[in-house]
Formats: structure tokens, sequence, C-alpha cells
């Protein structure tokens, strides 16, 4: 019984392996975005900037923080997912190497990724509030306000969890 269970074991452990195509996937879908991002500042930067009104203006340079965002999402997703789950990324102690890199759990994953979703929809919920007018109709506007106190408040439900299992198993 002891080899089956050790071969099991390790077919097992190797299927970590399947979840690398994901991450890489992820960091794939950054080019997608920065395609995107490129073609919108062109637009900003050449077509637009001495022609939109100033909330316009304000709008779209919101989009490319919006962009940015995600894209930094994408990143830390990928790079913590692939060494929280797959292998260790070997640079070393490179002097570009994020500080983070190596750190992120996926506690502190779970708690990074709800910050970026309640910027994003902050984001969003400004652009919204930049372009609402008297003709515009209210109920589309509270259900962004309501989306977004929902990500709001369950960031702080997810990081109050962590405190407390955190505070439970004594910090490990």
């Amino acid at each position: 019984m002891g080899k089956i269970e050790s071969t099991l074991e390790h077919w097992v452990f190797r299927s970590r392996w399947l979840l690398a195509p994901f991450f890489i996937g992820l960091l794939l879908a950054i080019v997608a975005l920065l395609l995107k991002f490129v073609k919108a500042l062109w637009v900003l930067l050449a077509q637009d900037m001495f022609t939109v009104s100033a909330d316009q203006l304000i709008v779209s340079i919101l989009s490319l923080v919006d962009a940015a965002l995600i894209a930094s999402l994408l990143l830390i997703i990928g790079f913590s997912g692939y060494e929280n789950f797959v292998s260790k990324i070997g640079v070393g102690e490179h002097e570009d190497r994020p500080a983070w890199m190596g750190k992120v759990g996926f506690s502190d994953l779970k708690i990074k990724l709800m910050g970026a979703i309640v910027a994003i929809s902050a984001v969003e919920l400004l652009k919204a509030f930049i372009n609402v007018d008297e003709s515009s109709p209210w109920q589309p506007l509270a259900w962004k306000v309501g989306i977004h106190v929902t990500f709001v408040i369950s960031g702080v439900l997810f990081a109050i969890t962590d405190r407390i299992v955190e505070t439970k198993s004594g910090g490990h």
C-alpha cells in the first residue's frame, strides 16, 4: 500500500503545474490590457485633449487609472498565485524584485484582491458621478453606489475574518 500511496501523492503534488497556464494567461492578459491602454492614451493625447470638456478629460484619465489598477491586480495574482501554488520564481535578490514577491500568501492575496476591486469600483463610481446630469435616471447610479458599498463591506469583513483567524492561530 505504501508504493501506491507514494505514487498517488507524487502525482497529486505534480498536478500543481496544471495551474501554471492560468497564471501565465493572466500575465498575457496584461498585454491585451496594455494595447487598450496605449490606444486610449493615444486617442486622449492626439485627438481629444484639446476638444473634450474638462469632465470628459477626467473620465478619460480615470479610465487609464482603472486599466493600470487592473493590470497591477493581474500581475499580483499571476506572481503570487504561481509562487503559492506552482513553484517559486527564481530571480534571487534581483534589485527590481517587488518587495511583496514571495511574501503574499493566500490570505494576503484575498485582501489585495478586495482592495483592488474596491479601488476599481471607486474609479468607476467617480466616472459615473462625473457623467451624471439632471436628466440622468437615478437608478443606475444608485445600483453603482450599492455595489460599491457591498464591495467595501465585503473587504472589511474579509479583513476582520483574517484578523480573527490570525489571532486564534497565534499569528501563524
